[in-house]
């Protein structure tokens, strides 16, 4: 029997090697393009490329003299931290040379991160013992270069300065040292002097080096599915996050983010609800003025659009608010498979622990290789020793054989901000306690947010020197504008006025059409590239005509749970990206010709209604009642 850790990581080999595979093969047909084209008009070309790529060669050398090689953001810590201590040492001395490669080297760390960067000044404490909840005053347990508050002083003003240069902004992050809580306290350029106050036996603070966007179609994104057991709190949590407002303990603040009328009856989501949080230069929420308004009326009528806040913001957190029921698990897996989430926040409610659908949804995001957030909410209602049992319940199934991640209590700024950095690389599971009433340990939740990495920042799923890509997810007929259709662009990028092929039909052919107009969180840009999520208006095309995004194909699967077996002709529902469709088993390769919980065959699936746009590599999830199975599509036939 082969275990689902194994299968995992052979199916992530499967994609990796079909990927490239396509990959190659799209390189080849450019250069046989390129090779067709005119031999004196190709040689100028290369010409003029080798010089500016040799003026570019020597323009990097001269800026960066005297300069290391800058590691990106995938670095590891020790490499973040040398360049953190080297860039203190610039700042410490003030030389004018020296502060002048130190602005080089912000400007170097500021385009390799997409215009993001945490500086994180004096001794800090090492990971382990700080997720472990273990910092003490020893020694060993502290990281990088300790400093002075004389010396602190410095190094912030000059990275102040440098970052004014640059056209950025800076929040200061300072921790303390005592039995008092840390804070995140927010400055201005001009008022960086009263963030000494909070200084102690090891001074040391973290800067956030942003620069902003100059339109919407640059602005960083983040993607996040919110899942949990019905009644766990999820919509009131988004409610309070995007709004501002503090919920009433009935569920005021998720009412305008409901879309049916039964929802807001039920008080329970059936659909998949999409909001957004953006976090401006500073690194502040962006909220309506009415967020610490009471009435309800009020929060509805006066909440932000989302052109208002994308204009606004430096940083977008797209959350997709996914079904709790039973009833509409079908719903909740095409939200988690379309929507090509960075992370997966899990609800549990502190006073119910981790129950039903929690489970399932969490095994799902397991089995799709999503890194999982849990948010432990209703802490303010739920019974100490109540919490306390939900608590160990959680870290326990988190470090269970079937998960295999460190559980993280986030309980202070400082863990925040270095449990974020951390996050997507290491095993790591951040546990955040929260409370919609009161708001406690929501500032925690936000800095996390705001810190993750931007979902387009994905190189290995998102390449944009590919073919254009895009897979349909929804589709609407608007007023005046015609066909709109929204989904995510996997590969390439696309400008307003291209023509492009969109299909399969219901006979697998591809029609042309051209594109009118793009949107990206509601607002116009003129382009997109790979990894964005975006909407386009096309030419000439009927809603009817459009699909979302091979009539048969082969996977290898791994089954994880049946009651009895499985045979020839039997049916399930398919989720592959986008594709959600009923497929029927033509064939399987295992010697009995059934399979069981736990089994492991080659599958020839067909799909039911009509053929889809799949790709060898993709990784699909079938289910029928209780039945599930992972797997991953291996040839097209």
């Amino acid at each position: 029997m082969t275990s689902l850790r194994t299968f995992q990581s052979e199916i992530d080999q499967i994609h990796h090697r079909e990927l490239a595979k396509q990959r190659a093969q799209a390189a080849a047909d450019r250069a046989k393009a390129d090779k067709d084209s005119s031999s004196k008009k190709a040689a100028g070309k290369a010409s003029h490329a080798r010089k500016e790529s040799t003026d570019a060669a020597d323009a990097s050398k001269g800026s960066n003299v005297g300069n290391e090689p800058i590691a990106s953001g995938d670095g590891d810590a020790s490499t973040l931290s040398d360049i953190d201590e080297r860039l203190q040492t610039l700042l410490l001395s003030r030389l004018p040379e020296n502060l002048e490669k130190a602005r080089n080297l912000i400007a170097s760390l500021l385009t390799r991160n997409r215009g993001e960067y945490v500086f994180r000044i004096g001794a800090h404490p090492s990971a382990t013992k700080l997720f472990a909840g273990q910092v003490s005053n020893e020694k060993e347990d502290w990281q990088s270069a300790p400093c002075t508050v004389e010396e602190l002083d410095i190094i912030v003003q000059e990275t102040q300065a440098a970052v004014d240069e640059l056209g950025g902004k800076v929040i200061h992050c300072c921790f303390r040292t005592t039995s008092t809580p840390a804070q995140l306290i927010l400055y201005d350029s001009l008022k960086t002097s009263t963030l000494f106050e909070s200084r102690t036996d090891h001074p040391r603070a973290a800067l956030l080096l942003r620069l902003p966007p100059p339109d919407v179609a640059l602005t960083p994104e983040v993607r996040c599915a919110v899942v949990g057991n019905v009644d766990s709190g999820k919509s009131t949590t988004l409610g309070v996050l995007t709004r501002g407002a503090l919920d009433d303990g009935r569920g005021r603040a998720r009412v305008s983010l409901f879309r049916h009328k039964h929802e807001v009856e039920s008080g329970r989501t059936s659909s998949v609800g999409m909001e957004i949080l953006g976090f401006g230069p500073t690194g502040k929420p962006i909220l309506p003025p009415t967020a610490h308004s009471t009435d309800p009326e009020t929060i509805r009528r006066e909440k932000m659009g989302w052109e208002e806040i994308s204009r606004q913001a430096s940083k977008i957190i797209s959350f997709s608010d996914l079904a709790g029921h039973e009833r509409y698990l079908k719903t909740t897996l095409y939200g988690l498979t379309s929507g090509s989430p960075s992370c997966v926040i899990l609800i549990v409610g502190g006073n119910a622990g981790l129950i039903g659908m929690s489970k399932e949804h969490l095994a799902i995001a397991l089995a799709l290789s999503v890194p999982v957030v849990v948010c432990i909410t209703k802490i303010d209602m739920t019974p100490p020793n109540i919490l306390e049992k939900t608590v160990e319940q959680v870290s326990k199934i988190l470090r269970s054989p079937g998960c295999r991640k460190t559980p993280v209590f986030v309980k202070s700024m400082e863990t925040a901000v270095a449990v974020a950095q951390a996050f997507g690389k290491e095993r790591l599971a951040p546990v955040f306690q929260t409370s919609n009433v009161t708001g406690e340990g929501l500032d925690f939740l936000r800095t996390f947010l705001n810190l993750l990495p931007a979902s387009e920042s994905d190189t290995e799923k998102f390449i944009t020197d590919q073919p254009l890509e895009y897979c349909v997810t929804e589709v609407y007929s608007v007023p005046y504008v015609g066909t709109v259709v929204d989904g995510i662009v996997n590969s390439g990028s696309i400008k307003a006025g291209d023509a492009v092929l969109f299909g399969p039909d219901s006979n697998g052919n591809f029609h042309a059409t051209s594109v009118k107009s793009i949107e990206r969180k509601r607002a116009r840009v003129p382009s997109a590239e790979a990894g964005q999520c975006v909407s386009l208006a096309l030419k000439r095309v009927r809603r009817t005509e459009v699909r979302k995004a091979v009539r048969q194909f082969e996977g290898q699967v791994l089954i994880l749970y049946h009651n009895t077996t499985l045979q020839r002709n039997y049916q399930a529902m398919l989720h592959c990206g986008a594709v959600r469709q009923t497929v029927r088993i033509i064939s399987m390769d295992h010697p009995q010709g059934i399979l069981r919980t736990g089994d492991r065959a080659t599958v020839t699936f067909e799909f039911i209604s009509h053929p889809e746009y799949i790709k060898e590599g993709m990784k699909l999830l079938f289910r029928e009642g209780k039945t599930k199975g992972l797997g991953v599509i291996t040839r097209l036939l």
